[in-house]
């Protein structure tokens, strides 16, 4: 579960991309009979912990595993636990094979998304209620493995800093592909979501507009005190 949380499951995976359209890794664990067993079952290329690579497979192994724990699937669960105490109603999220899609099947409005951020950014808290442990947040916000030059990864967070008046500042995001995200700036007391339909590659351009409005957004905030 770690290693998947991390994204550092070592195991040989191509990513899904325009470019390479139903020849991937992530269309061919939709296609297989078992999903798991599909990605348990690719090369290693790495031992597991030490390389954080984007995996799909590895949200498809927590899917699974959170319903076994649970006795739901993880859109359930998700529901009940997180998403109704938020106030959030409007939301579909994908399925295949019974198994909840965790790696690209949720759809919210941004208004919730923003939410999801708050709750973050008050430590678990969500009108006075304990809604996720202060602890589970303060750890899976914390830098777990080096992502690239300049962000880390944690439990799921991408973590990462940006430019402010001669300084930086630390951001946790949720970034997700054509361009949605949700990026917390705890130091600004601050949560920015963005929502874009960029899906013709990953190269820099895919984020570069969704970035570039958090920058903008950051440039327009006076700095505490």
């Amino acid at each position: 579960m770690l290693h998947a949380l991390i994204m550092s499951l070592g195991l040989a995976w191509v990513e899904a991309i325009p470019s390479n359209e139903d020849d991937n890794d992530e269309a061919r664990m939709h296609r297989a009979q078992d999903a798991c067993r599909y990605v348990l079952s690719l090369a290693v290329t790495a031992p597991p912990g030490q390389v954080s690579f984007y995996n799909t497979g590895a949200l498809a192994l927590v899917s699974a595993i959170i319903r076994k724990a649970t006795g739901r699937p993880l859109d359930e669960f998700a529901r009940e636990a997180l998403l109704e105490p938020l106030g959030i109603t409007a939301m579909a999220w994908q399925r295949y094979k019974g198994e909840t899609d965790a790696g690209g099947g949720l759809r919210l409005r941004p208004r919730d998304m923003a939410k999801i951020g708050q709750l973050v950014l008050a430590g678990g808290r969500w009108n006075d209620r304990q809604i996720v442990s202060r602890a589970w947040i303060e750890s899976s916000t914390a830098p777990k493995l080096k992502a690239t030059d300049n962000q880390s990864y944690g439990y799921l967070w991408w973590l990462g800093r940006s430019a402010l008046d001669g300084r930086e500042v630390q951001w946790v995001g949720a970034l997700g592909r054509g361009g949605q995200s949700i990026r917390i700036v705890p130091e600004l007391d601050l949560v920015v979501v963005v929502t874009a339909g960029y899906y013709q590659d990953y190269s820099p351009q895919a984020f570069r507009a969704q970035y570039g409005v958090f920058k903008d957004v950051l440039r327009a905030i006076s700095p505490p005190g």
